[in-house]
């Protein structure tokens, strides 16, 4: 596994970098955002474990600007001693997949980059693609073997997250805590949005990619 610490404080890296490497991992280091956005776009990276406070670029506009405009598909591990759950909300917000307090246990800091390595590269940036559907997460333009299809937004939601889990099943109640938190409407309300979703993907093409598994929720299949 190949990882990059980006952490101002040169200690910290050094004694992080000098555990991987006994860990077996091969480990590379930035100081400020602007560092590693240098080092991520030359090389290639299993996880990067990220600071929030640094110089230059702090670690949750570093992020930002991986995700929306470098499209990078990396796990991301934010290692901070900001604990305030607004600080957690920015940090997942901003495209990361992990957060560990500081202090920390190295073995726990080691379990965690072993668990983002398995679940691999992201796959709600850039391009996401299953079976002949394609979104462009830039531009939120979605495509069925190359042809256009327009959504709304509500519909285009139901669509990353059925692509994300794909093919996977989705139950109704994490598509609807999804797209309305706590204040979830009349019962209908997803059903008809599914509806749409279905309809709109299936226009002109003979196979439906939606399918509805009764008591279950829905999936998006090959």
């Amino acid at each position: 596994m190949k990882v990059l610490i980006v952490e101002d404080n040169h200690n910290v890296s050094e004694t992080i970098a000098d555990y991987l490497e006994l860990e077996g991992m091969v480990v590379d280091c930035a100081y400020h955002g602007e560092s590693a956005i240098k080092l991520i776009g030359d090389n290639y990276y299993d996880v990067i474990i990220m600071d929030i406070m640094m110089p230059k670029l702090d670690g949750i506009s570093t992020v930002k600007k991986l995700r929306q405009e470098l499209f990078c598909p990396t796990p991301i591990l934010f290692l901070t001693a900001k604990d305030h759950l607004e600080d957690k909300i920015a940090a997942f917000n901003a495209g990361g997949d992990d957060y560990l307090l500081k202090p920390f246990a190295l073995e726990e800091l080691s379990l965690r980059l072993h668990a983002l390595d398995i679940r691999g590269p992201r796959r709600d940036v850039g391009q996401v693609t299953f079976a002949d559907i394609v979104i462009d997460t830039s531009t939120d333009k979605v495509s069925r073997d190359g042809v256009a299809i327009k959504l709304s937004r509500t519909q285009l939601k139901i669509l990353k997250l059925l692509l994300k889990h794909a093919p996977a099943i989705v139950s109704r109640k994490e598509l609807i805590q999804a797209l309305w938190g706590d204040e979830s409407p009349d019962s209908d309300s997803l059903r008809s949005h599914v509806y749409g979703l279905r309809t709109a993907l299936d226009k002109g093409f003979d196979e439906s990619r939606l399918e509805t598994l009764h008591g279950q929720g829905y999936r998006i299949k090959a």
